[in-house]
């Protein structure tokens, strides 16, 4: 089987359909060869910058990386899709940029990554501005303008000025399917790590070089080309920011297939009025979401009602858990819709899924993907059907390399069982005797209370089923007489008026008694990631400082 490359698949997937639209964002409608000629312009100016590849995969550790890294500090936007095939077609690496890190994580983000350039937008630049003295290995700087108006940092290049001075050939470099993918994750519960993939890997992994659900995989660059032409061609709203994971795989997975990115008017921030104006101008007819943190107030404001919705007929969440009660929502007001939840990690890709209908909402079961398994605690073997016990969900075939600069933590994460490599992140899973696999959490925010695991994933989504409470996030306190105890932070919907004791009490339908929060903290907002995710650490701090 050929081994491919990120940005030569996308060369090939642009030579068979040249004239589909590949970004629609605005009044930008670019097709596959608009962002060809665009991606490698960018190409050709990083590599006019001395930028590339120094050293061969061959000779490195799992945990090093040869070539040059570029940072897209960027807002959704045709940029970033450039920014990435771009990158790859030089062979320079790019990497995720979280947008809403202060100073001080953006400085601990840029010297882990080893970052030796930036593609930004202008507002930015003021932050930039103050901690690129701390960054003196930096040799580029390319500002895409915007909105802010903010001019040209000392030694930067406009963007689109930078793509007229290129020639859109391909520069004189060999991409390889050794080449580095790159994301950054971890920012809710530690400070972030770089988890190093094979291209050739993670396109197998979450990027289109297999169909989902199935053991199916492409085998050749015409392969790929082949299945294009023959396409459906998706439109898909990029709804949750390319900073995350989830939505860099779905939008090679769309392109994978030959169909269009769409963007909402507004990528800065969650507008439920322009995510369903795009759908219905676009005839957008799928979007991935990320939990309960985003689909609430798209349910919310589709159940006001006047929103054209007849061209969407999915919708796939991940990264988060969606609570039972806003999916029922969600399927009464899109009765059309294949509603999916899947499971994985930055460090394994897309591992498993579970398909809601009208009928079944609730499951906390997955149908795993090829080479999803739970192995044992002891990390010592994997678990077969039925195993009673409680073990880690992971992954083995195409797997990352490791963290990049962390040895011990690379070897720690991706241990080698009866000699095969897996990929074991921290979820907390068991595997039925049906072959589904029950996922319980991450091990990191589970709550030792009493001597009791807790997972606050379970107790979250048990809390979020009541009527009233709007958002919620579940943490471990300090206790002198359980070691932890369970504390809930509750964001109540507007005009509710419930006790702590009925929020418990309804949840103790859900979990055990054990499981309950022992107290509940009610706040007007939850800290969470662009994309929604939970922050744990504020949590933590909150709860901390809320003693009861």
């Amino acid at each position: 089987m050929v081994e491919f490359n990120l940005g030569l698949v996308h060369e090939r997937i642009s030579a068979a359909v040249p004239d589909h639209e590949c970004v629609v964002w605005r009044d930008r409608r670019l097709t596959y060869a608009d962002i060809t000629d665009r991606s490698r312009r960018l190409a050709t100016f990083l590599h006019r910058a001395g930028l590339g590849t120094r050293t061969e995969r061959s000779t490195l550790e799992g945990h090093e990386s040869g070539q040059d890294h570029v940072a897209l500090y960027l807002y959704n936007g045709n940029e970033y899709v450039e920014g990435m095939l771009g990158a790859y077609k030089a062979r320079v690496v790019p990497f995720n940029v979280n947008y809403r890190y202060v100073d001080a994580e953006l400085r601990f983000l840029f010297a882990d990554a080893r970052t030796r350039g930036f593609i930004f937008h202008a507002t930015f630049a003021p932050v930039l501005d103050r901690i690129l003295p701390d960054l003196p290995e930096i040799e580029l700087l390319l500002q895409v303008a915007d909105e802010s108006g903010n001019a040209l940092l000392p030694g930067a290049v406009d963007y689109e000025e930078a793509l007229v001075s290129c020639s859109a050939e391909l520069p004189l470099v060999s991409p390889s399917p050794d080449d580095l993918y790159v994301i950054y994750t971890g920012g809710t519960t530690g400070m972030p790590k770089g988890v190093l993939w094979r291209q050739h890997d993670i396109f197998m992994a979450a990027m289109g070089g297999r169909t989902l659900g199935t053991s199916e995989i492409v085998s050749t660059y015409d392969e790929v080309a082949d299945r294009v032409r023959r396409g459906q061609g998706l439109r898909t709203l990029l709804l949750p920011p390319f900073m995350h994971a989830a939505s860099q795989w779905v939008s090679f997975i769309t392109m994978a297939a030959g169909g269009t990115l769409v963007m909402q008017h507004d990528t800065h921030r969650l507008d439920p009025v322009d995510v369903w104006e795009t759908v219905a101008r676009e005839r957008v007819q799928m979007m991935p979401v990320v939990g309960d943190a985003v689909v609430r107030p798209l349910v919310e404001e589709l159940e006001r009602g006047g929103h054209d919705t007849s061209s969407l007929v999915a919708i796939g969440n991940g990264g988060a858990r969606l609570n039972p009660a806003l999916k029922e929502r969600l399927l009464s007001s899109l009765p059309q819709l294949i509603l999916t939840d899947s499971a994985g990690a930055s460090e394994t890709g897309a591992q498993m899924t579970q398909v809601a209908n009208r009928d079944e909402v609730s499951s906390g079961r997955f149908v795993p993907y090829a080479g999803a398994v739970v192995v044992s605690e002891e990390l010592d073997r994997v678990h077969e059907p039925g195993h009673a016990g409680l073990g880690w969900l992971a992954q083995s075939g195409n797997v990352p390399l490791g963290y990049l600069g962390d040895a011990p933590r690379t070897a720690r994460t991706f241990p080698v069982i009866a000699g095969v490599r897996y990929a074991v992140p921290g979820d907390r899973a068991r595997l039925l005797s049906n072959g589904e696999i029950e996922l319980l959490g991450r091990d990191a925010v589970t709550i030792n209370s009493g001597g009791e695991k807790i997972f606050a994933e379970e107790v979250e989504q048990a809390i979020a089923q009541h009527p009233h409470v709007d958002d919620v996030v579940v943490v471990g306190r300090a206790s002198d007489r359980w070691g932890e105890e369970v504390v809930a932070l509750v964001v109540l919907r507007d005009g509710a008026t419930v006790s702590d004791a009925e929020i418990v009490d309804a949840a103790s339908a859900h979990v055990a008694r054990y499981k309950l929060p022992k107290a509940v903290i009610r706040l007007g907002e939850l800290h969470r990631s662009p994309v929604g995710k939970a922050d744990y650490r504020w949590a933590r701090d909150e709860a901390t400082r809320h003693p009861s």
